[in-house]
């Protein structure tokens, strides 16, 4: 398994839908990330899709972070929430967010 594999697999928890049609995932960063133009801590988020805009708020500081997304439609359900990133000046950068439970993907832009 690549190191980068396994920082998909560790960085992110299971997605939730918790309540039915409730736009929130669950996510756990085990090391500082870029998404957009922020940077975010290690640490557990909620991540809530409005148009446009996913928000990523961490729980226990619930700083909230707004990143502009291009939201497509896959041919079928993602079982699992999971990021496509890259190593960028020494710092994971997330390009993309597949969202368990449903046909949705986050493109990031830089």
């Amino acid at each position: 398994m690549s190191a980068r594999s396994l920082f998909i697999l560790t960085a992110l928890t299971l997605s939730s839908l918790g309540i039915l049609g409730a736009k929130s995932y669950d996510l756990h960063f085990n090391e500082p990330v870029k998404a957009g133009a922020n940077e975010l801590k290690p640490g557990a988020y909620s991540l809530k899709v409005e148009g446009s805009q996913a928000i990523f708020t961490n729980e226990q500081t619930a700083q909230s972070f707004t990143v502009p997304v291009k939201v497509e439609q896959h041919d079928k359900k993602f079982e699992f929430t999971t990021v496509e990133s890259s190593s960028e000046g020494g710092m994971e950068v997330i390009h993309a967010i597949d969202l368990g439970g449903s046909k949705t993907v986050l493109e990031l832009g830089k």
